[in-house]
């Protein structure tokens, strides 16, 4: 990788990141006016409404990880509408006086929501071979483009009887508005929550997400059609990756595209107009300039191992897998009182190791990079402190010569790599780099996600974008397990890099931390009134009926 690829990516970094002295740059006050519409709508092309899930799929919590239980589900338009519904879909809609918001399935920072979805599918009964983008609001597909009989059937040959492809994009702007130049953080954060929502999900159809390494951004935008895309200047959509979507019992997926189905897809007759988002738009440059410098070019990255491991805790006999999913909120105030057991701790912990054969980082994303700083508060049985957590055991030892000497680096437990560093309250540490954000002290525990970042970057600039897609695929496993285990999360995006760095006495670039999580007894607001996700589309039909 060119040096100056990497420079710019630690240039950007450094530039975004959080001092006492000083924050990140912004607008520094909320417009109103501009807020972006969450919801991408594609005018003049033909849309395919998706029926409600009547009865949700079957399976305890602990089947959206486990591969072995879950039947797998032919591919219907009905199965791609709970797959889409249970994983990019609206989960609620919430209002205070005269003003509402939508709650989906996928969390966002700041409820922004820059993450959307296409898919390829090829002809179900019901709707047409095409290249479509999932409208959640509608809960509906808007073709883009037609797939002929011959094209539809050479993606057929390529991937598989019964698979079809699904791509992410980010809206830079959606995310902007409000957090200025850290916003491409956040919204790779986001692309990684889309990311375990979907393999969630397609878990549940007995289905699995592969991700397809091999093709490059320009691939993608010629597939997606965004080249030929009349945007509003700033609402661009930046492609960030595509994956197939197979049956569960496919034991080497595609790592990427053949060439000439790429041409031939990049050939495709495009249609729809995207809608305006905001009427005026600030101009972040640096979010323009650090999403070139982090393109992906073509080609498979490193290859490497995911840990043979059971799960520790296998089943949650009261638990259903889509109650879970539905009930997913993030906090915003906890009580300062609510804890947790050991045992509930060690189990949401092993959750978020990366394993082979378990949902959702066996897509196989990257290297296990993302490690966990925790500020244990209120787990019974097990001191408050600050303790670290290795989901990849080959960087234990670089990670303890990085740290300052005198952390005592006691392992916990003999089965999960657990270590103590120090005891003693350290509530108030953690609301303070927390952005003084009261939730990092008064939770049960918080923890900062600690990347392998500059080998990572000096490897391929791209990294850095799927270093944060990991940080957010961590975080909707720890959002799924608060749920489980009867309190609630919510990530953290505003913190004060350094002095989290200060804390473990890590000195350069070696070791970064890339977002925060937090868990315990939430506070809910009772002035909030709770409504159904699709009542709206009722009210819509009414208007459109004669």
């Amino acid at each position: 990788m060119s040096q100056t690829k990497y420079q710019q990516v630690i240039d950007y970094h450094d530039a975004t990141k959080h001092h006492f002295h000083r924050q990140a740059r912004s607008l520094g006050y909320m417009d109103w006016a501009n807020q972006p519409n969450p919801f991408r709508f594609y005018k003049e092309c033909p849309t395919t409404s998706l029926p409600l899930a009547h009865k949700d799929p079957e399976g305890q919590y602990i089947d959206l990880y486990r591969r072995d239980h879950s039947q797998v589900k032919d591919l219907t338009l009905e199965s791609l509408a709970v797959f889409l519904e249970l994983s990019m879909g609206l989960s609620a809609w919430k209002g205070i006086d005269t003003n509402q918001w939508a709650l989906r399935m996928n969390p966002s920072s700041g409820n922004l929501h820059p993450t959307e979805v296409y898919l390829v599918v090829p002809e179900l009964m019901g709707l047409s071979a095409g290249l479509y983008h999932y409208n959640s609001f509608l809960h509906a597909l808007e073709k883009r483009a037609d797939l002929s009989n011959e094209l539809a059937q050479r993606i057929k040959e390529a991937i598989g009887e019964g698979s079809f492809l699904v791509a992410l994009s980010s809206i830079y702007w959606r995310e902007a508005w409000k957090y200025g130049e850290r916003a491409f953080r956040y919204c790779n954060h986001d692309v990684g929550h889309a990311l375990a929502c979907l393999s969630f999900s397609a878990n549940l159809q007995g289905w699995k997400l592969g991700y397809l390494d091999g093709l490059s951004n320009d691939n993608m935008d010629q597939i997606l059609g965004f080249a030929d895309t009349k945007w509003v200047q700033h609402e661009e959509e930046h492609s960030d990756l595509f994956c197939i979507v197979h049956r569960n019992q496919l034991s080497h997926p595609l790592t990427s595209l053949p060439h000439d189905l790429v041409n031939q897809l990049s050939r495709l007759s495009f249609q729809g107009r995207p809608n305006q988002l905001s009427r005026e738009h600030a101009d972040w440059s640096i979010i323009t300039e650090i999403s070139k410098s982090t393109r992906k070019g073509e080609g498979l990255s490193d290859d490497y191992k995911l840990m043979d491991k059971s799960l520790s805790e296998k089943a949650f006999p009261t638990l259903s897998a889509t109650d879970i999913i539905r009930q997913r909120r993030s906090a915003q105030r906890y009580d300062g009182k609510t804890s947790i057991t050991k045992t509930q701790f060690f189990h949401i912990l092993d959750k978020t190791l990366a394993r082979d054969h378990c949902a959702p980082f066996d897509l196989h994303l990257i290297d296990p990079s993302i490690h966990l700083l925790i500020f244990v508060h209120r787990v019974e049985d097990l001191e408050s402190g600050l303790y670290f957590f290795i989901r990849n055991d080959n960087d234990l030892e670089e990670i303890k010569r990085s740290t300052r000497s005198g952390l005592l680096w006691d392992r916990v437990d003999e089965d999960l790599p657990l270590y103590l560093l120090e005891t003693g309250n350290i509530q108030e540490v953690a609301t303070q780099v927390s952005c003084q954000q009261d939730i990092a002290g008064d939770s049960a525990f918080s923890l900062g996600m600690i990347a392998r970042f500059e080998a990572n970057i000096n490897k391929e600039a791209h990294y850095y974008r799927l270093l944060f897609w990991e940080t957010g695929m961590i975080g909707q496993v720890l959002y799924l397990e608060a749920e489980a285990h009867g309190v609630r999360g919510t990530g953290i995006g505003c913190f004060f890099d350094d002095p989290v760095h200060d804390i473990i006495g890590l000195k350069d670039h070696s070791y970064q931390s890339l977002y925060h999580f937090t868990m315990g007894g939430a506070i809910e607001d009772d002035r909030l009134t709770t409504l159904a996700p699709y009542d709206h589309l009722k009210e819509l039909k009414s208007i459109d009926s004669p």
